[in-house]
């Protein structure tokens, strides 16, 4: 407030009452995991807004929701490399057995307990169905 940063001060008060949103639908006091999950949540919806936008020549908006997602990825834990999600996709195909994509439900949940906020599940679960098909 102090620096006048309206843009970040906005992005907070969003973040801070779909967290209290969420604690109040659901009766309970959000852990760390359940924050980054809620923080995951409005990244993603702030990344297909952007590109909604754009189809529609609002770039205005789009830009509006790119310092959002600026604001919001500074509070998620650093992003791991795609070497690392590679390792971890193999350790738990190996773990699990799977060997074809219908395994692919086991594989994306022992990978989202593991993954969840460090990675774009998105993407992890197409490297995961690329491995099983492939």
């Amino acid at each position: 407030m102090r620096a006048k940063d309206a843009a970040r001060l906005s992005t907070i008060r969003l973040l801070l009452a779909a967290i209290k949103q969420r604690e109040v639908d659901e009766r309970i006091e959000l852990d760390d995991a359940a924050v980054l999950g809620v923080i995951e949540k409005m990244i993603k919806q702030r990344r297909e807004s952007i590109v909604q936008f754009e189809k529609g020549g609002r770039q205005d908006l789009a830009d509006t929701e790119k310092a959002e997602v600026q604001v919001l990825s500074g509070y998620m834990p650093a992003q791991i490399s795609d070497a690392d999600i590679q390792k971890q996709i193999d350790s738990v195909i190996s773990e699990t057995g799977a060997s074809s994509a219908k395994d692919m439900g086991k594989v994306m949940a022992a990978l989202k307990a593991r993954l969840a906020g460090k990675a774009d599940m998105g993407k992890v679960s197409a490297l995961v169905k690329g491995k099983l098909s492939g």
